[in-house]
């Protein structure tokens, strides 16, 4: 897919350097893990929905013997115009439960920069940056690279009624909400996870230790991901808070944009103003109870 996936661009400037192998997911995938063998450090680029297909090659051939192979999922998340075929809907979920791999996803361009950077660092092992369909949110996109910690995220705002932990590009949805909110009189902060795994367990006590308000927003399946993550690390820690999850739901989505697709699945940006609305809404009328 050198044309879906924009390698075009590199087979023309480094032809040596880039190989498309066709439609032949589980082929790329043992590709790449034969590379890395040699010293190489591969960037296997698939869609999302198409890596499925290789997930027996990911875990056998590359997570195994922990391989630097750099797994570029595009098309992460509901795809709009590709159709109802092409969501990458479970990738974070899947790719999760996989021991030795790293599962991460950029709020921008900037960041999907210094993630494919740090991506090849020495012993960085299995690695899984998943990035959407679509235009980007940045102009000035080439940025100072820069080296990511896996499993450490960032707070993009503070706030103190409501704490929003979003992963990828709904980060920048989630911090539109959080300015709507501000109008509202709801002080919402937002936490770019960055990673699922590993997931920053310091982000999340502190948000846990100040927030009994929480709202995960995620473009990928609800079961297994993000959020799921988020639960489990509240359960384990002893930590007790009111946590909502917005992401897709247990059903296969059918075609539509992504703008219609996000607010009939309840993640888009009036879905994360409302849920805020109604949850700090219920917390401030229990403490006046």
């Amino acid at each position: 897919m050198p044309t879906g996936c924009s390698l075009k661009y590199m087979m023309e400037a480094m032809p040596n350097r880039a190989f498309d192998v066709g439609i032949a997911e589980q082929h790329a995938v043992t590709f790449s893990a034969g590379m890395a063998t040699q010293g190489l450090i591969p960037f296997c680029n698939i869609y999302s929905s198409f890596m499925q297909r290789a997930y027996d090659q990911v875990i056998h051939d590359v997570a195994m013997q922990k391989l630097n192979v750099v797994f570029c999922l595009d098309r992460g998340g509901l795809v709009g115009a590709d159709g109802y075929t092409h969501h990458g809907a479970y990738d974070l979920a899947y790719m999760r439960c996989i021991p030795n791999m790293i599962v991460s996803s950029p709020m921008n361009e900037s960041e999907l920069r210094n993630l494919m950077y740090s991506a090849q660092a020495e012993n960085s092992g299995p690695y899984s940056i998943r990035y959407p369909r679509g235009n980007g949110v940045l102009t000035d996109w080439k940025t100072p690279l820069q080296y990511i910690t896996p499993g450490t995220g960032r707070k993009v705002r503070g706030g103190s009624d409501v704490a929003i932990l979003s992963i990828g590009p709904m980060g920048n949805y989630a911090l539109e909400a959080c300015v709507e909110l501000e109008s509202k009189g709801i002080s919402a902060a937002l936490y770019d996870m960055r990673f699922v795994k590993p997931i920053d367990e310091i982000l999340l006590h502190e948000v846990f230790s100040k927030f009994k308000t929480v709202i995960t927003v995620e473009d990928g399946c609800i079961q297994g991901g993000m959020g799921s993550a988020v639960l489990e690390f509240m359960a384990d820690n002893g930590y007790v808070a009111q946590v909502r999850r917005l992401g897709i739901p247990d059903k296969l989505i059918e075609h539509g944009s992504q703008e219609e697709l996000w607010a009939e699945c309840h993640y888009d940006k009036a879905a994360i103003v409302a849920t805020a609305v109604d949850m700090v809404g219920e917390s401030r009328s229990m403490k006046t109870a």
